[in-house]
């Protein structure tokens, strides 16, 4: 080698130097280290393979000398077997006459260049290989010679520094991005009350950085998820899309309440394909929704964009951190709901009281004194004519009477407040019997302390309510109801044999079903429907004490 040329060589290697520690992106440093790599050794091609976090195959592979069109005709970068493989597997430079003779070859793809002469070289830091260089075609047809191998082995340590801090300048930016998106969730939820708004918001900043395709928060609804928020593509199509929990990889994320990442989900047996395909899904990102040790929703991503759509460790933790933050805003949207229905039912009940003591007090003490009064005219008329007038008046003002009093019980059982709930479940069924001939079989196993007041209302109304829809809809000739207490909770089951029908035909704005799993709510009770046609329905109720 000339000394012109050996100190030109040198002077290449010192601005690269210079030029790669300057630059703060990675793929621009990945380019630069490429492209000084084939001028320093006069190679025709040359390319940077980084090793992937397993340590076994190539995660991104940057190339120098192939046209756009040669790129697209070869298709997919290679994944690190054959000689690439061997230079991942052992850290040393190798330095072959023909590439293509070598036994641990395995060929090149179609449309691919020859190839003949080769040098690889690690990129090591501290003893550790994260990346290769690999030069081929020498100019002139010469073999890579051992002065190729130093300077590419100098530029690969200078590399090596380059790499890590360009590495660090963009998990630093990283880290500024997701406290920025971090903290414009942290204010939204203190001052917006609107879920759908505040999951939107969570979507769509972990989306950006994730750098994912498309990003989901799904609900329980039931048995089943419901996707109340979607970022990127095809959010629109994706909102309130139902799909199971009991056969969808989100539900049982959910279920084990632990996350999980899926390099293919074509191969992952818990995956619905049916919902995968309607996603366009092809790897993903499952992350539950927990509060206070309670799985309450899942964050669901998609397809990373870029040369590798699978999802690493880091995108886990980003995501994870993003669904403690819409946990809180499910828990908090949710138990403001929840206060002000129970400020809206405890008003009712309040009004409901009032009324009932209104009609009974007054209203019947009205209606009782006209027929006294009545009594006395009817005695002192003596034409025949006006007897009858008064008989029949006085009987319209009983059953005015009658129904004032059943108003008023239906308003708020009297013996509810005095009684307790036994009391007055007794007296609703011996009523409901003999205003509809349908035999009801009231069994209570409630010991001899009275649940608490809000429980015994909850409990009453939706008796109340399971015999209204009895009859409107169930044609059935005879109801039983069951309550047992437990050690903390008390069980209502109410069953009837009319005609039935499908759970899942049940229209979602059914009334007295969203009623009663509205009131339930309130003390984080449940309610199991279970009915088929012409076998009739089952109601089973668990209330927490």
């Amino acid at each position: 080698m000339t000394e012109t040329k050996a100190s030109a060589r040198l002077r290449t290697l010192v601005e690269t130097g210079v030029a790669i520690s300057s630059e703060l992106s990675l793929d621009g440093v990945l380019e630069r280290i490429v492209e000084a790599a084939a001028e320093l050794t006069g190679a025709r091609y040359a390319a940077l393979g980084v090793i992937d976090a397993a340590g076994t195959g190539l995660e991104r592979f940057v190339t120098t000398g192939l046209d756009e069109q040669t790129r697209k005709q070869i298709g997919d970068p290679p994944h690190g077997r054959g000689i690439l493989g061997v230079l991942i597997r052992d850290a040393r430079p190798l330095r072959l006459h023909d590439l293509a003779q070598d036994p641990r070859s395995v060929g090149f793809p179609p449309n691919h260049p020859p190839m003949s002469t080769f040098l690889g070289v690690p990129i090591l830091l501290r003893g550790v290989a994260f990346g290769n260089l690999y030069l081929t075609e020498k100019e002139g047809g010469e073999d890579f010679a051992a002065e190729d191998e130093e300077l590419v082995t100098l530029l690969a340590s200078q590399a090596a520094v380059a790499v890590e801090n360009a590495r660090l300048y963009e998990s630093a930016t990283a880290w500024s991005r997701q406290l920025e998106s971090l903290n414009e969730i942290g204010n939204a939820l203190v001052g917006e009350l609107d879920l759908a708004r505040v999951l939107e918001l969570v979507a769509s900043r972990l989306r950006e950085l994730l750098n994912a395709r498309v990003v989901a928060i799904a609900l329980p609804v039931g048995g089943d998820l419901r996707i109340e928020a979607a970022a990127g593509e095809p959010a629109n199509e994706l909102l309130g899309v139902t799909f199971s929990g009991a056969e969808s990889k989100a539900g049982r994320v959910l279920e084990r309440a632990a996350s999980e990442r899926v390099d293919s989900v074509l191969e992952d047996p818990e995956v619905d394909q049916g919902t995968a395909r309607r996603l366009g899904a092809r790897t993903g990102l499952f992350v539950p929704l927990v509060f206070r040790g309670s799985a309450i929703g899942v964050v669901l991503a998609h397809d990373k964009l870029g040369a590798d759509a699978r999802f690493d460790s880091n995108d886990q933790r980003v995501a994870e951190q993003f669904a403690a933050r819409a946990s809180v805003a499910v828990d908090l949207t949710r138990r403001v709901a929840r206060d002000s229905l129970r400020r809206v039912v405890a008003g009712q009940e309040i009004e409901r009281r009032r009324l009932a003591r209104e009609l009974h007090d007054e209203t019947g003490q009205a209606l009782t004194s006209i027929l006294l009064g009545l009594r006395a005219v009817e005695e002192a008329e003596s034409a025949e004519q006006g007897r009858a007038a008064g008989a029949q008046l006085r009987e319209l003002i009983v059953e005015t009477l009658q129904d004032v009093r059943r108003l008023a019980v239906q308003l708020r059982p009297k013996a509810l407040d005095d009684f307790g709930l036994v009391a007055a479940l007794e007296a609703l069924v011996e009523t409901f019997s003999e205003a509809t001939g349908i035999g009801v079989d009231l069994e209570a196993q409630l010991g001899d302390e009275r649940l608490p007041t809000e429980v015994e209302t909850t409990l009453y109304r939706i008796v109340q309510e399971a015999l209204t829809n009895i009859v409107k809809h169930a044609q059935a000739s005879k109801v039983s109801v069951l309550l047992v207490r437990r050690p903390g909770s008390v069980t209502a089951v109410i069953e009837d044999d009319g005609d039935g029908f499908r759970v899942d035909d049940v229209r979602d704005d059914a009334a007295g079903l969203i009623g009663m799993r509205e009131r339930l709510a309130l003390h984080d009770g449940r309610l199991t429907v279970e009915s088929s046609p012409e076998s009739g329905t089952t109601l089973a109720i668990e209330m927490p004490l």
